[in-house]
């Protein structure tokens, strides 16, 4: 595996930060996960743009033009040889002091990582998954916005950590209101009929790049689509739910705290998402070995 870092390329045995990187000493950066499917990068502007906006929230300043991250990863996927890929694309504060001053900090550094990813097992996909409601609260907007992706997820973390002790997968977090925010690495859609809903950014919601994917599919199926406060009672009495993710793509969910979503099991509206989701990204995309774009440095060690 070759690994991008600041302009040049690392085997993965080679591939290190300084321990004085604020991103591994206080979770100081963001982040985005992107797939590549059939030698396409799925929706890489996109995840690229978020990346941008998540910099600026937290005054992080990325040392290189769209253009050039653009290219880093098309590079880093040619360089691995890989036509199907999750890749983890990192911006850090860079190199500073054990102190918390981001000043300290002179340049940030990006990182390119190139791999593979199951998310869930692929028997989950066609029965569906259980999940459940954990203690732990979704981050308040006044605290850290969870608009934010940063490389700060203690908080999904906790809810996983619960999830796994209650012998499931994924956890639904809810909002200091009570409200549905999300599960600890994806969002969540219901349908009523032929309603489908899922919850606001407000509530604590990603504004996930599959999540707006899913919502421009089911507009084009003739759906209803609402950003809605959702309590856990409107979650038990859903015809259908599923979660939507980079990783998890969509995957369908038929039990919540013990109680069968629908008739528990995969309904008909979750199948057909699925389906075009799948077409999509089988045929757009950035290609990996297509037109060129701009050069950055690439030099390997």
């Amino acid at each position: 595996m070759k690994v991008y870092i600041d302009g040049k390329y690392f085997s993965e045995k080679d591939a290190k930060i300084s321990v004085f990187d604020h991103g591994l000493l206080y979770g100081d950066g963001v982040f985005e996960g992107i797939r590549a499917y059939n030698g396409r990068v799925f929706k890489l502007k996109e995840h690229i743009e978020r990346l941008y906006y998540s910099a600026k929230a937290i005054l992080l300043t990325i040392p290189m033009k769209h253009e050039e991250i653009t290219e880093a990863v098309l590079e880093t996927c040619r360089q691995n040889r890989l036509q199907d890929a999750y890749i983890r694309l990192i911006v850090t504060r860079g190199i500073g002091t054990l102190g918390l001053n981001p000043k300290t900090c002179k340049r940030p550094s990006v990182i390119v990582i190139v791999g593979k990813i199951q998310l869930y097992p692929p028997e989950y996909y066609e029965r569906g998954l259980e999940i459940i409601t954990v203690p732990t609260v979704r981050n308040l907007h006044s605290a850290l916005n969870p608009a934010v992706k940063s490389l700060n997820y203690l908080n999904n973390i906790l809810a996983k950590i619960e999830a796994n002790n209650g012998g499931c997968e994924e956890a639904i977090m809810l909002n200091s209101q009570g409200f549905v925010s999300e599960c600890t690495g994806d969002n969540i859609f219901i349908s009523r009929g032929s309603h489908l809903a899922t919850p606001p950014l407000t509530a604590g919601a990603l504004y996930g790049i599959t999540r707006g994917v899913v919502i421009d599919l089911a507009k084009e199926t003739g759906m209803s689509v609402a950003e809605e406060n959702l309590t856990r009672y409107d979650l038990f009495n859903a015809d259908e739910c599923f979660l939507t993710g980079t990783g998890a793509e969509v995957i369908p969910v038929v039990k919540i705290d013990g109680r069968a979503i629908g008739t528990g099991k995969p309904g008909p509206m979750t199948r057909n998402l699925v389906k075009k989701y799948h077409s999509l990204t089988a045929s757009s995309g950035e290609p990996i070995y297509g037109a060129k774009t701009p050069n950055v440095r690439r030099k390997s060690r």
